[in-house]
């Protein structure tokens, strides 16, 4: 098995980050990914290393930028307010899709979440990706709510 080693995203991963982010079908679809450094992207990059809620995550392969997800930790007064994890864009490099890595990834986000004390961790995919569904599912996350978002 190839083994993807983890580590919290620096600086200099930012523009493979963005590659990874943007390199599927529906990133090129929607037309809002960036592939360089703007500065609305800088800041949003600054924003999650600087907050201890926020954990940006790489996945290296021989040294190379090869996965990466979000983890974000959110308290809650529901369930006795316990805190939970939401775990977003979710990418593994296109060249390296089918090896394994994304269920090495989510592993590490899933225990991650457990050493941070969250009681739940949960996440949103575009309904047009019904391969990372079944993916998601093997993993055991049950699509239990019905996900709505609005445009501002």
């Amino acid at each position: 098995m190839t083994e993807l080693r983890l580590r919290r995203a620096r600086r200099a991963d930012l523009v493979d980050l963005l590659r990874i982010i943007a390199d599927n079908d529906v990133a090129r679809a929607r037309g809002t990914y960036v592939v360089e450094e703007t500065p609305a992207v800088v800041a949003a990059f600054d924003a999650i290393m600087a907050s201890t809620d926020n954990e940006l995550w790489v996945g290296e392969l021989d040294s190379a930028v090869a996965a990466t997800a979000q983890l974000t930790f959110l308290p809650g007064l529901a369930h006795g307010g316990a805190w939970r994890a939401i775990v977003e864009s979710v990418h593994v490099r296109g060249d390296l899709r089918g090896l394994g890595l994304g269920g090495q990834l989510m592993a590490a986000m899933i225990e991650r979440a457990r050493e941070r004390g969250a009681a739940t961790i949960s996440l949103t995919s575009d309904r047009r990706r019904v391969d990372a569904h079944r993916f998601y599912e093997r993993l055991g996350f049950a699509a239990s709510h019905i996900g709505m978002k609005r445009a501002l």
